[in-house]
């Protein structure tokens, strides 16, 4: 492993050209996951058609390096301005955001950095380690009634998410799921909730949703305290967490990167529920579950080491197998097939060059996210210094062309801002919005994985616990539910 590492190296910094269309991904993927709609899914789709003037192996290490330094940029946005790049980058303003109102937003975009570098180091090393058994061992062992067990599992750990009270934080779940459920349904395809919108067929975009519940929702908070005299400007703060405070967080670090690593790997499900995975199993495990949400750096630390961790492990199916793990991989599978080549397990044995110089870009990649990262963070930090009055124009601004131009529909321009104004409604009275973001990411997922699980067993429901960690998970799952009823009515400030 370590002679082909140095030899993928060698051919990465070899060759001029090559280093700098490394160099462009890392700032590219890094500018473009950081601007709200647009995303690096949009980068990696104008650069796809000029990729056919690469060589086989330049082209598909770019959009490594793309989904890499990508997975990272949205939590520039997601801390300082409550508006998340990617869904990915999502859980990070659950925590992030409220540091930044309290000063401390040096140390969340330290942490974000650091971490993101770690899980993306992490991951990377594991990649070249054990790619193939690992591939093999996912296909047999993990299908859809897996992935919907985890999908439950992760919805019942939701409730614990920035609600008031239980109650109020299970409701804000059920309103993402019945959002979740709007568009046609994965069997039959019957259009459900659409009220006579064809665009609706297609449901609500997670983009425009988060925006809306994120950043708008924030807008209307501030502007009210501003009209009420009780505005209070973020503090621009530059203290980066110290080596104590992380070396605190190593068992979160540590779980978050085997949480971000297994969704990872899973085909079809990438870095989005790993983070939200990991959040999740950050606020299982915490004494003090109260306070996520309220700005605790383990918000930061757990969301963001999981979705870098995520990068290196979708990385596998697609090369041991041939099956891209999410959008970004997908469009891999197209730069492979306009060189003639097919990802797979013969990759391995016709182009090993090609694939050692992907595994090394991806490792200095996650390793440039440390040292670029920090530069722009010193920069990008000094935007809160500008008044709300002309910021927050800007960020609606901002928010309304990363809506549109995501699909090139005012559908969802009209999405954002109606979920801006139940956000704000619903943030008054001590719901959940990280809840209503989950129950909506997590629902699509859940439901498309229980509908092909139930086709896969012959619609016989029991099936789904003669296979052993479909049957651990929803165990757990029902575990965290029962737990969750008793907590509330054992405690007087959870009956309200």
């Amino acid at each position: 492993m370590v002679e082909n590492f140095l030899a993928g190296t060698a051919a990465l910094f070899g060759d001029p050209f090559t280093v700098a269309i490394f160099v462009f991904g890392v700032i590219g993927g890094m500018l473009f996951g950081a601007i709200p709609g647009v995303s690096m899914l949009t980068l990696a789709a104008i650069l796809l058609p000029f990729t056919a003037d690469l060589e086989p192996a330049q082209g598909v290490m770019l959009f490594a390096v793309i989904y890499c330094t990508g997975t990272y940029g949205g939590a520039i946005t997601a801390i300082l301005f409550n508006i998340p790049g990617a869904p990915e980058n999502a859980p990070t303003a659950f925590d992030g955001y409220p540091m930044t109102r309290k000063g401390q937003s040096g140390k969340a975009v330290g942490a974000a950095v650091l971490c993101s570098a770690i899980g993306g180091v992490a991951s990377a090393l594991v990649m070249m380690a054990a790619t193939e058994p690992l591939a093999n061992w996912a296909i047999r062992n993990i299908g859809p009634p897996e992935i919907f067990a985890l999908v439950f599992f992760g919805l019942a750990v939701a409730s614990s998410v920035g609600g008031r009270t239980i109650w109020k934080g299970w409701m804000s779940v059920l309103l993402g799921l019945l959002i979740a459920t709007i568009g046609q349904d994965p069997v039959g395809g019957i259009n459900r909730y659409n009220f006579g919108f064809t665009d609706l067929a297609a449901g609500i975009a997670f983009v425009p949703a988060i925006l809306g519940f994120f950043a708008v929702s924030e807008i209307f908070i501030q502007a009210e305290k501003k009209a009420t005299g009780k505005f209070d400007a973020p503090k621009v703060g530059m203290s980066f967490p110290s080596a104590m405070e992380l070396w605190m967080h190593k068992f979160a670090v540590l779980r978050s990167i085997l949480v971000g690593f297994f969704c990872g790997i899973l085909p079809g499900i990438g870095a989005t529920l790993a983070a939200f995975m990991g959040y999740g199993e950050a606020v299982r495990w915490s004494k003090n579950k109260e306070e996520f949400g309220t700005g605790k750096l383990e918000g930061v630390i757990s969301s963001e080491t999981a979705n870098n961790a995520a990068t290196g492990a979708a990385m596998i199916p697609l090369l041991a197998l041939g099956l891209p793990g999410g959008a970004l991989t997908a469009m891999m599978v197209a730069v492979f097939q306009m060189h003639d080549l097919e990802p797979g397990p013969l990759v391995f044995y016709n182009s090993p060059e090609l694939i050692w110089i992907v595994f090394a870009a991806m490792f200095y990649a996650n390793l440039s996210i440390l040292f670029i990262g920090l530069i722009e963070t010193k920069t990008i930090l000094y935007l809160l210094k500008i008044p709300f009055q002309f910021l927050a124009p800007l960020i609606l601004l901002l928010a309304t062309i990363g809506a549109y131009i995501s699909r090139g529909l005012v559908l969802d321009v009209m999405v954002m801002f109606g979920a801006g104004i139940i956000g704000f409604l619903l943030r008054r009275t001590g719901y959940s919005i990280p809840g209503i973001v989950l129950g909506l990411i997590l629902g699509k997922i859940g439901e498309q994985n229980f509908a092909q699980g139930m086709q896969m067993v012959h619609y016989d429901l029991g099936t789904y616990f003669s296979r052993p960690i479909c049957t651990i998970l929803i165990a757990a799952g029902a575990l965290t539910l029962a737990t969750g009823v008793y907590r509330a009515f054992a405690s007087p400030t959870n009956k309200a």
